[in-house]
Formats: structure tokens, sequence, C-alpha cells
């Protein structure tokens, strides 16, 4: 754990009424049967402490199932939810239990997370507990009115990790905490059991993590305050972050200036672009390697898919165009568009796109960026996907300069074709590969980039 200023999670003087910060990243106890009274629990800050400390005498704030909350209060000026808090549990994904992929981007200040519909559950989305809350909380995080943002319960997110405790590995009873988040968008999708190949509906969340104060923190304080009848929803603000202050304030529109975003994150090591070594994401990315090391040019049209999920996954509109011919492309392999905009106002943006299938952990150098970055015409934007990844120097030049272009390195390459191959062709990447080789020469084309606007 980081070191803090003036919070010691071990300081036998905490009295209560002290305020209790919580950072994004803090690794948290979370033991079965643990009291509230114990501050700490193995070395770790006790979950059940944090949250509900004894003295405030409340049933305690849990993680057993995905998506949890307290009972609604009955406030002096009505009836709020004090807080949700969402549990993911990356180990558990593509189990019949969790057949979903929940996705972090903590230094961009995004989640995407599913809700807690199951192949055996029966109804439309809203049939669990878990969705129900999901559902009632994003009417009031959509809200048009200040005093709906105001009973907008917190979204507080927390991921299971595995701890090392004596030299062996413990998977269970620890959790990371993610930040606080708004329900930036809800949508109703349908989903691919990967064991069964049945396919279910379900819900999915775009959450904005919103920056914390001071140390990069929430004041528990805030969900105390949530949870005391006693207290008016306006007044239960005063240990809000200021972020979310604002956003009560102004709405979905301060939600990009309240974002949590780390800047000095945004350039990866050749490690973080890379899957985790002996992952099923390794295995795919060397698997995807050797498939096109023989025919790379076909890479141009797994690449091009990709990019659009990528975009799409976004929220972009992604129109997916066409391959340049193998020889004489001058730095682009694939043309699409974005539209953006709404139905009614929307404007098309030509994206170019280069692709590179070489050895994983190969280093993509800034020349080799230049040569689509040298196609761009303004307000056009350029795309990159390897299966390797990009030198520290490119990604420095790319930001220095502000270039319009989107990375795609090995990793995100791999995690996207898992997706896809789920999606599409019941978890069989082999049918995704061979589908890709055989649409490849109906995809190529000789046309001007521009063109792509008028499809």
């Amino acid at each position: 754990m980081d070191e803090r200023t003036d919070v010691d999670w071990t300081d036998a003087d905490w009295r209560p009424g002290s305020r209790r910060l919580l950072r994004v990243h803090d690794e948290l106890r979370y033991a079965q049967g643990a009291t509230q009274s114990e501050r700490v629990i193995d070395g770790l800050p006790n979950y059940h402490w944090l949250m509900s400390p004894d003295h405030l005498k409340r049933p305690k704030v849990t993680l057993a199932a995905g998506i949890n909350a307290p009972k609604d209060l009955v406030a002096c000026d009505g009836t709020r939810r004090p807080v949700i808090a969402l549990r993911s549990s990356p180990w558990k994904a593509g189990h019949e239990t969790n057949p979903w992929h929940d996705e972090f981007d903590l230094d961009h200040g995004h989640v995407r997370y599913f809700g807690d519909h199951k192949p055996s559950t029966i109804g439309l989305p809203g049939a669990t507990k878990g969705d129900r809350l999901l559902l009632e909380a994003a009417r009031l995080h959509s809200g048009t009115t200040r005093a709906e943002r105001e009973l907008a319960p917190p979204i507080m997110i927390f991921r299971a990790i595995t701890v090392y405790r004596a030299g062996r590995a413990v998977v269970k009873g620890h959790v990371e905490f993610c930040g606080v988040a708004i329900i930036e968008r809800l949508e109703h999708v349908v989903q691919r059991d990967p064991d069964t190949g049945r396919s279910f509906p379900n819900l999915v969340l775009d959450l904005a993590v919103v920056s914390g104060g001071e140390l990069d923190s929430v004041d528990l304080r805030w969900i105390d305050d949530r949870r005391n009848a006693g207290l008016s929803t306006s007044t239960a603000l005063r240990y809000a972050p200021d972020t979310w202050k604002r956003w009560v304030r102004e709405g979905a529109l301060a939600i990009p200036r309240v974002r949590r975003r780390m800047l000095a994150s945004t350039v990866r090591t050749a490690e973080e672009q890379q899957p985790v070594p002996g992952s099923e994401d390794a295995a795919v990315l060397e698997r995807l390697y050797r498939f096109f090391d023989g025919r790379k040019h076909a890479f141009e049209l797994l690449a091009s898919r990709v990019a659009a999920e990528v975009l799409r996954e976004s929220g972009a509109t992604y129109r997916e165009g066409w391959l340049s011919r193998p020889s004489g492309d001058g730095g682009v392999d694939f043309v699409g568009r974005i539209d953006m905009g709404s139905i009614n106002a929307s404007t098309p943006v030509v994206v170019l796109g280069q692709a590179k299938c070489v050895a994983p952990r190969t280093g993509i150098s800034p020349e080799q960026v230049a040569r689509v970055v040298a196609r761009l015409r303004r307000g056009w934007i350029g795309v990159y996907v390897t299966t390797g990844s990009f030198s520290k120097q490119a990604q420095i030049e790319i930001i220095d300069d502000q270039y319009p272009v989107i990375l795609i390195a090995g990793g995100l390459l791999a995690a996207t074709v898992v997706r896809m191959a789920q999606a599409n062709y019941g978890g069989d990447i082999e049918e995704l590969l061979k589908s890709t080789v055989d649409d490849y020469g109906k995809a190529i084309t000789h046309r001007r980039p521009e063109e792509v606007i008028s499809i």
C-alpha cells in the first residue's frame, strides 16, 4: 500500500467521525465472517470496517454478488439508494456463473460492466435483482434535473485480485478498489455462453470513473452521510468528490471534464502492451502470428475488423470500407469511416488503417507509424494494428505532435479477437481465421480513401 499523509489504517488513535480515504488501486481484505471493528486483516485494510465501521451500527455493504446495494433509505426528504457496489471477478470470466468479460481502463476513466443475467435466467434483463438495481440507477444517472442526479447512487467499483502470501497465490478474499463512477450509457445486448453456445440477453454499462480529490481518493464519510436518514440528499453531498458535485450541478456535459485521466500512463511499456505471459490471450496472440506469418496480407482484413470492433466499443458509429492492394498502398492497408453526430446531424470522418503482423513483442518504430500519419488529411484519423508493441518513442511522438492515430498493440488485438470469436463464431477462433482468409480477396479494391464518405 502507498504511504498516506494523515490517514494510517493501523493508527490506534483513530476516532469515529474521522475521514476514511479509499484510493484507486487500494488492495483490501474481503474476508468471510470478518467483523466491522477490525481495521486490518492479514496486513490489509478490512473492507467491512472501511465501508461500515462498527460505531455506525449499520449493516454491511457486501460484495457477495456482482451487483450489491444496501436497502433503500427513507430519509428526511424522501427515499434514496445510498450506494451500489459492483464486484468484477476476472478469474470467473468465461464460466457459466460469469460468461462475460468486464473491461477496465482506469487510466482513462472507463469501465465496461455487464449485468447479472445468465444463460439460465428466465425473462428479460431486469428479472434479476442486480439488473433491476442497474436499471433504476441508470434512470437517475441520466436525469436531466439536479434533483434526480442528487438521488443517483454512487457506483463503487471493486474487482477481485490474486495476492501472494508466503509464496502462495491466494485467489479469493481480496479486492482492489477501482473508483466511483457515473453510469454514462446502458445498453441491452445479446451474449453467447461460451460453454453451451446459447444466446441470452443482458445489460452492459459504460461507466465513467470520476477523478478523486486528495490522493486520488474518496472520503467514505460521503457514503456514511448517504446512509444517514437524518440528512437530506443535498447535505449528504458535503464529503463527495468535487468532480461528483460538478456532475450533479451540470449533468452529462460535465462528464468529459470530471472523468479520471492519468496522463503519465499514456506511454506504455512493451510488456504492458502484450498479454500476460501464459494467459489465454497470450496463446491467442501467438496463434494469430503463426497463422498469418505466411499470409500477412490477409492479416490486414483481421486488423480492419478488429479496428471496427474497438471503435464501435467506444460508442462510435463505424462503417468498414475496403482493403488497399497488397503493393503500392503508400502506408494505408484498410479504409473505413466514422459518422460523427446524430442520425439527423452527422458528418463522416475518414479512417486510414495500417496493419503489421510481426512476432509478438517486436517493436514498431516511429518511422513505421509515420507512414500512416503522412497520409492523413485534416479531419481524418489513423489506426495502427499490430501483433507487436509500439516503441516508447513512437508513442511519445504521437502524443507530443497530437497526431490523431489510435494504436492497437498485441494485447488489445488478442483480447478483441477473443470477444469477436465468442460473439460471432461460438468461441471458435479457427472459424474466425478461416472466414478472414476466405473474405480477403473480396475486400480488396482500388479506390481513393475519400470515396468511403459516399458509401
